[in-house]
């Protein structure tokens, strides 16, 4: 039976222990997300769409204020610690929450609504970004070709399964409850990933010869010194903030339409829920069908350009037909085709870097830069809804942005296969690294 599945998801035998694990451990972060979002959205909209773009830029500023913090715990402690510190945080914070609701729930107004917005926006960053960087750090780029795709599968079905759950426990025991629920699966999370920190494939690369294996040094600030030196670093950054540009576009459109579909805070959260339901459904086909395969065979660089392909044929059908059932099909393709085929090939793009740049770079890239993206995205949007153009604006300034983005993903599958191919660049960006990326961009 092992061996079917093995041959059925492209996992080798010696491979299906980690690779559990990784589900598992991804799954249950998912779960502790997806059961909180809906309310967040409806949370966050008590203020009016234009609180919420203030509310970007509000968690741009926090995670660029965390930042730091996380860079001197990669510096200063062992993965396991620092991966234990980080989930144990937002465990206890989702309890203070709690504590919140039940002792003062009068206290919890539009003000509280969006702090928890913030919070809850730097916590799926941050759990997430710990999640796929522990998992670059474990698995070589050959293996994350084969095997983050089906990886990402236990994502979906936590995204699928927390809101589910969410919907089944909210009456009977109450929303503050949820929370607990919610660090309970972030625990059980944490568990799984030191099982995979403590535990590496049979056929991945071995650390450096010479390099400390646990405690990673160097200084708090190197992740965002990284993307100045390091030309391929800086492509990703590019590639996310486009990236969050164009989900920030969608977003802002279905807070609109949904908007415009009633006022009532349970009949925004059911429709918030509903497209969040149909988004997961379809990635988990996606990824069922083309789990470990659709890498291996088109390689990195033509499957990141899928999304922005997806992005420009879905903005311009969207000003055309105009209706929320056209934006419910374009936020579902867009959202699948993110998390089962971009995401895991995004993902795949850090395994050639060493394991400061692993953790503290993806991690300012993940966080500040994704949400610096989401801040200029939703500056854009609101300038453009001034004008009173609507979709047609939008689309008119998704369509050549979809195009660099495309160009920039084909880009960044090349210069991956060149760190690759080369004997030192699967251990270090800099400054050798760097210099093949001048080479290349010179020849």
């Amino acid at each position: 039976m092992k061996l079917e599945l093995s041959r059925l998801f492209n996992v080798r035998r010696e491979e299906i222990l980690p690779v559990s694990l990784a589900v598992g451990f991804f799954f249950c972060v998912l779960t502790a997300l997806m059961m909180l979002r809906p309310a967040r959205e409806a949370l966050g909209m008590r203020g009016g769409l234009d609180a919420v773009r203030w509310l970007f830029v509000g968690t741009a500023l926090a995670t660029l204020a965390v930042n730091p913090l996380f860079g001197w715990l990669v510096s200063r402690f062992r993965r396991t610690q620092f991966i234990a510190t980080t989930f144990c945080f937002f465990a206890a914070s989702l309890g203070a929450f709690y504590l919140l609701l039940v002792a003062a729930p009068e206290a919890v107004g539009t003000a509280s609504g969006q702090v928890f917005y913030v919070w809850f926006s730097v916590f799926n960053l941050f759990s997430t970004m710990v999640f796929w960087a522990l998992m670059a750090d474990r698995f070589t780029l050959e293996q994350g070709k084969r095997c983050f795709g089906l990886i990402s599968v236990g994502g979906t079905l936590g995204a699928i399964f927390g809101p589910w759950l969410a919907s089944l426990l909210a009456k009977p025991l109450g929303t503050p409850s949820l929370l607990l629920i919610s660090a309970g699966f972030l625990l059980l999370a944490l568990a799984l990933g030191l099982g995979i920190a403590r535990r590496r494939p049979e056929n991945a690369k071995r650390e450096t010869p010479g390099a400390a294996p646990e405690r990673i040094g160097g200084s708090a600030w190197e992740g965002i010194k990284a993307l100045f030196r390091s030309r391929y670093l800086a492509g990703i950054a590019l590639y996310v903030i486009i990236l969050a540009v164009m989900a920030t576009f969608l977003y802002f459109t279905r807070l609109q339409m949904v908007a415009a579909a009633g006022s009532e805070l349970d009949v925004r959260t059911a429709l918030f829920a509903r497209i969040d339901m149909l988004t997961q459904v379809a990635t988990l086909v996606i990824q069922l069908a083309v789990a470990g395969q659709l890498m291996k065979r088109l390689g990195v660089a033509l499957t990141l350009a899928l999304l922005p392909l997806t992005a420009a044929l879905g903005f311009v059908g969207l000003a055309i037909v105009g209706s929320l059932a056209a934006l419910v099909a374009f936020e579902a393709s867009f959202r699948a085709v993110q998390r089962a085929i971009m995401r895991p090939a995004r993902e795949t793009l850090f395994t050639v870097l060493n394991r400061e740049d692993k953790y503290k770079a993806k991690a300012f890239i993940d966080t500040f830069i994704y949400r610096f993206g989401d801040v200029a995205g939703a500056q854009v949007e609101g300038m453009l809804g001034r004008l009173g153009m609507g979709l047609y604006a939008v689309a008119g300034a998704a369509l050549p942005l979809a195009i660099v983005w495309m160009g920039l993903a084909l880009w960044l599958g090349r210069t991956q296969q060149r760190l690759a191919g080369e004997p030192s660049a699967s251990t270090s960006t800099s400054p050798h690294a760097f210099n093949i990326l001048q080479e290349g961009s010179e020849s």
